[in-house]
């Protein structure tokens, strides 16, 4: 008689669910200043050792992890260097491989400066006309909101990463990591001026640019057999002015805690959740 050994219920338990785990991104994935850091070079992408892939790799039993998100990143990052004060990030796409099984992207913020702009240029503007849209005129020509045709223009770069993922790994579940609330809903009425210093009428403008720049990131996932992960549901009520709830550091940084503007550990988490849910769906 011949006896074939079954694996235990907690040996299959432990089993890797991934392979090969793949994280792409810019600094709402890296994580900057989020404790604690991670030593892998090069320091300067800012890369958490709470950040939501390094969450995900856990909760998902990837057999073997690669975070290469970078702070700063942009789309043309993904096929090119990075260069940061404290070294070269390799070109993103480069650390996927033939076996990969899984990949997240979160990028797109950074493109023709978008982010940057905005939280450069209206905090500066909001005593100019506190209850107005100072920040929103600044960046309207001849009637054109300048940031939303940049944000719609993101979309087809978006597209092209996604494009070359797939050739790269061509077995990879990817999903497309949307932005979490940064600004409270205009519905909610809610406003925190030392928290975050825009005038009333551009918090309102800020979040019709953020839900923009997410639905160019919907539309790409969708046309290249990616997953979305809408961020915005479940970040309700934890926007920058949430206080004690809040996924988002305000205007100030904080060093232990998160860079101003970005995520903390509570929204690493947060967002890490919602993958492990997309992918439980999937399942």
């Amino acid at each position: 008689m011949t006896l074939t050994a079954t694996p235990s219920a907690s040996a299959t338990a432990w089993q890797p669910r991934f392979e090969h785990y793949v994280a792409l991104g810019d600094s709402y994935t890296s994580g900057p200043l989020i404790p604690l850091p991670k030593p892998t070079p090069p320091l300067g992408c800012a890369r958490s050792t709470t950040n939501y892939p390094t969450v995900l790799a856990v909760q998902t039993r990837a057999d073997t992890f690669h975070d290469v998100s970078c702070g700063g990143a942009t789309t043309g990052h993904m096929t090119e260097p990075q260069h940061t004060p404290l070294g070269t990030n390799s070109p993103q796409l480069e650390s996927l491989r033939p076996d990969t099984d899984l990949v997240t992207l979160g990028i797109g913020g950074n493109d023709e400066g978008v982010f940057g702009d905005i939280i450069g240029t209206c905090p500066k503007l909001r005593d100019e006309n506190p209850s107005g849209s100072p920040c929103r005129e600044h960046f309207t020509e001849a009637g054109t909101d300048t940031l939303a045709e940049a944000v719609a223009r993101t979309g087809s770069r978006v597209a092209a990463v996604l494009e070359e993922i797939t050739a790269r790994s061509p077995h990879a579940t990817v999903l497309v990591v949307g932005y979490p609330r940064i600004v409270p809903g205009p519905e909610t009425g809610v406003t925190c001026p030392d928290v975050l210093p825009f005038a009333d009428g551009d918090l309102a403008w800020a979040d019709e640019i953020e839900m923009a720049l997410n639905d160019a990131l919907r539309t790409a996932a969708e046309h290249h057999g990616a997953s979305f992960v809408d961020m915005y549901p479940a970040s309700y009520g934890h926007d920058a002015c949430a206080g004690l709830q809040a996924w988002i550091q305000g205007k100030d940084t904080n060093p232990l805690v998160a860079m101003s503007y970005h995520p903390n550990a509570a929204g690493m988490y947060g967002i890490a959740t919602e993958i492990r849910r997309t992918l439980d769906a999937m399942s």
